[in-house]
């Protein structure tokens, strides 16, 4: 039976294993597949979640390692598509400051046994660039899709919102807690 908890830990070590799959092949210029990976990825992320809630899987160690793969694939697509010229930098370091935000005071909080728990906000922002980027690839891949970067601005202002939406909400739930 503890070898089942670990199921979704499992997937979330693969998934920071299919980081550098990606990376690999995005260099070589091998996009729809480097697209397929992408969204492989993600369908872990969607089950690894799905799994811990549905069985009571849910452990400490994913808790900190499921979101860490998830925004250290997002930051390794936007740093993929920044190198190759598809999208502006300062997307990038948005995110980038946002995330790099998240982990540190993630885990200062993590270190207090304060759990910052996911919501409907941080799952729409989630869907949003998931969108972006398949556009994204579909202009790389095809040239179909020249209005791929509007679609970043929706998912970082859905982003945005969750970060700030997570942050009060946490200060809100520990400030009643003492």
């Amino acid at each position: 039976m503890k070898f089942k908890k670990q199921i979704p830990n499992m997937l979330s070590v693969f998934r920071l294993i299919l980081i550098g799959v990606f990376v690999a092949l995005f260099k070589n210029e091998r996009y729809l597949l480097s697209f397929f990976v992408y969204i492989f990825a993600f369908g872990t992320d969607i089950l690894d979640g799905w799994l811990a809630r549905r069985n009571n899987w849910i452990t400490n160690v994913g808790k900190v390692l499921d979101p860490l793969a998830d925004k250290l694939m997002l930051i390794a697509v936007l740093a993929c598509f920044w190198f190759k010229g598809v999208i502006p930098l300062y997307i990038m370091l948005i995110i980038l400051a946002k995330d790099a935000i998240m982990i540190i005071v993630g885990g200062i909080l993590y270190s207090k046994h304060v759990v910052v728990y996911a919501d409907w906000f941080g799952k729409i922002a989630t869907g949003l660039f998931v969108g972006a980027i398949t556009l994204t690839f579909m202009q790389l891949e095809f040239g179909i899709c020249p209005f791929y970067l509007y679609a970043y601005f929706a998912a970082i202002a859905a982003a945005l919102i969750s970060f700030f939406h997570y942050g009060i909400n946490t200060f809100i739930r520990n400030r009643k807690k003492k």
